[in-house]
């Protein structure tokens, strides 16, 4: 299965995550993808021993390098250059994260390439965009999605310390909004016959994930007050725990509707005539007394036993707060396609499934992450017999 952008040639100078990221995407879907390596290799590849994996695999490397073919090029050299360049004029898409200072000295900036290749599409994601005084600062996700973008402090509970961003977060996201943005060139291009220059930024993508609060900002100066499990004036928006110590989300966005399915589930119909529920207004201000009571009514049965109740109302939302080890025993995770099957030489490895599905072009993974440097002699035998008269 090829996928909806099979045919299409991506070249990858990308380190660590977010650029690797957008093209492995692009390679999940049936690109080309040549990824450029100096010949200490991607950093990227260095994660294994950096997280303690000493399981002889490198895990978040091949999620992001998958179905990719690996070319060594030394950049620093006129023979290394100069092949990188003529990888790129016969490309359709180019991607980066190298930092735009960089690309210039390499003679790599959007400029000099889209004179050489015009129908290129060139997709870079930087740290804290193109222009402006910080615009070649140096940027992992922590420092510009996590941090600078506000996510880390609306996740602060007041007097604590800011909680610990995940691996890639920000650099996934990004990945995935310039693998669209490529594709939304790329129809362009069918259209007008000309290629672009597409970018997206960390600090950015950051911003816009908690753009729900930013806009709010943006549009009434006023900010949305970051909620306490304690005190929280919808209690049929909050998380509890089952007496099994399993944690789970009450998701009774809508106030009128869910509180009647909460009452029921819990064998409280009473409260819908007790004057302190009457309406939401009255929730909110008895919020202390009544999350503490339904704490200690959830903790009268494990969270088996309350899904089977829960399973009874319709109305009632809610779900598991998983842990890693839970989701891969979903079987609902597995049915909604999270996990592909990874061709490695006469193995299958499973590994987390990109987050989109065809089902007019279905797609496939092709081959675990290239070596260092596999691929390179093929593909100098492919430029040079695409050389010959």
């Amino acid at each position: 299965m090829a996928g909806p952008v099979e045919g299409i040639k991506v070249v990858e100078l990308g380190v660590w995550v977010a650029g690797p990221a957008a093209a492995a995407i692009l390679a999940d879907w049936g690109a080309d993808v040549i990824k450029i390596e100096p010949p200490t290799g991607d950093p990227g590849r260095m994660f294994g021993r950096m997280l303690g994996c000493d399981l002889g695999v490198n895990a978040p490397f091949e999620m992001d390098n998958r179905s990719k073919r690996s070319i060594v090029l030394d950049l620093t050299t006129e023979t290394g250059c100069s092949t990188a360049l003529e990888l790129l004029g016969e490309a359709d898409v180019f991607v980066t994260n190298v930092r735009p200072g960089a690309l210039r000295r390499l003679g790599l900036d959007y400029e000099s390439v889209s004179a050489l290749n015009p129908r290129l599409v060139y997709g870079l994601i930087t740290g804290y965009g193109e222009t402006g005084p910080e615009a070649d600062r140096a940027a992992y996700d922590v420092a510009a999605f996590w941090s600078r973008g506000g996510i880390a402090q609306l996740l602060t509970r007041p007097g604590e310390t800011p909680p610990f961003q995940r691996g890639g977060m920000g650099d996934h996201s990004a990945g995935m909004t310039l693998a669209g943005a490529v594709c939304a060139a790329l129809l362009a291009r069918e259209r007008n016959g000309a290629g672009q220059l597409v970018s997206t930024s960390l600090y950015r993508q950051g911003a816009y994930t908690v753009s729900f609060d930013l806009n709010t900002y943006l549009l009434t100066g006023q900010p949305i007050a970051i909620g306490q499990r304690e005190t929280m004036g919808n209690p049929c928006m909050n998380n509890y725990a089952a007496g099994d110590g399993r944690r789970f989300w009450i998701v009774g966005l809508e106030v009128n509707r869910h509180w009647p399915a909460l009452c029921r589930v819990v064998g409280r119909p009473d409260w819908l005539s007790d004057p302190r529920y009457a309406d939401a207004r009255a929730r909110a201000a008895n919020a202390v007394e009544l999350i503490a009571t339904l704490d200690g009514i959830f903790a009268t049965r494990s969270l088996d036993e309350w899904a089977e109740l829960f399973a009874a109302e319709p109305d009632f939302f809610w779900s598991p707060i998983n842990s890693l080890e839970d989701i891969v025993a979903d079987e609902q995770f597995h049915a909604a396609g999270g996990i592909v099957d990874v061709p490695d030489g006469e193995s299958i490895v499973p590994m987390v499934a990109t987050p989109a599905d065809f089902h007019g072009t279905p797609w496939s993974a092709r081959s675990a992450a290239p070596e260092l440097g596999q691929h390179t002699d093929e593909i100098l035998a492919e430029l040079a017999a695409r050389r010959a008269p």
